[in-house]
């Protein structure tokens, strides 16, 4: 049968940062309205289901009532019923896409973005803050100007990158002192770029945490009739997870010790997760699924 890869429930640092965060995040690009209660009931979903690192960004709320910034309000008012639930927490946020430009990282903006979403969190510091998205009209030394200057002030504790290339990254970090403690690549069974384009290969050089977005590939993991979606709920039966954590177990079965961030808005969802610990991989599954998931086989 060869060596089986378990993932780890066990917390792990956030890159270089010192902070702890536990395998797999609770993202919140869907969440819209003004349901508290329920925004209460995915958190302790997610608490209960061992999750501590919960990922959001300025954007999210956009084409919804509610619009720029309500993801994160709706968030805060959920923290403001319980402010204890903030220790409990490690709180990521991202910055940077401004519809309909749709980029700008220059230094006022990032000023100004972050100081915004502290006060629609409610929150004093924001544990790791995330450039969204590249501004090509930027130079990465305003933007490391930036964020150093955030986190001087205590308002960060950590800074990441999202849907930067390795070489985008480099160049950021070339102008600063601080380290990028963690890159966000969409990746899943069905995206797996960041395989091949150094985007893993690079994190696990420098030490930095890979949170992966989509890991469902938008649902067509969790539901329908892909032939890695079929493989990996006939896999994750044998261990009593149904295709969603099977989903994620093969993503966080990669030596980047990748976190999928869930991003689901029903409770019982966010905590059937969970069940992605239990499900082992052996090699030669692992690759089926993924060959599946590309539709090719590897030479």
């Amino acid at each position: 049968m060869g060596h089986v890869i378990t993932p780890s429930r066990q917390p792990r640092p956030l890159g270089k940062s010192g902070i702890l965060v536990s395998p797999i995040a609770w993202g919140t690009w869907r969440l819209a309205g003004d349901d508290v209660a329920g925004v209460r009931a995915m958190i302790d979903a997610a608490l209960g289901a061992g999750i501590t690192l919960f990922d959001t960004a300025d954007i999210y709320g956009i084409g919804t009532p509610g619009g720029f910034g309500s993801a994160e309000a709706l968030f805060g008012r959920a923290l403001a019923e319980e402010p204890a639930l903030r220790g409990r927490m490690v709180i990521a946020t991202k910055g940077g896409i401004t519809p309909p430009v749709p980029y700008d990282s220059s230094a006022e903006h990032l000023a100004h973005a972050v100081d915004a979403s502290l006060a629609r969190m409610g929150i004093d510091v924001i544990d790791l803050y995330q450039i969204h998205r590249r501004d090509l009209l930027t130079h990465p030394e305003e933007v490391a100007g930036a964020l150093t200057r955030m986190a001087e002030a205590g308002k960060v504790r950590a800074i990441g990158v999202s849907n930067y290339s390795p070489a985008e990254r480099d160049a950021l970090q070339a102008f600063l002192d601080l380290p990028i403690v963690s890159t966000q690549p969409e990746f899943s069974a069905l995206h797996t770029a960041p395989l091949w384009d150094g985007t893993l290969d690079q994190a696990m050089a420098a030490d930095m945490a890979v949170l992966a977005w989509s890991p469902l590939a938008g649902g067509r993991l969790a539901a329908g009739d892909h032939p890695a979606r079929l493989l990996l709920a006939e896999h994750g039966a044998r261990f009593d997870a149904d295709a969603s954590a099977a989903a994620l177990s093969w993503i966080m079965a990669h030596p980047a010790r990748i976190i999928p961030i869930v991003g689901s808005q029903n409770p019982a969802r966010i905590a059937a997760a969970a069940d992605a610990w239990r499900v082992g991989w052996t090699r030669a599954e692992w690759y089926a699924v993924l060959q599946a998931g590309m539709g090719e086989r590897l030479p």
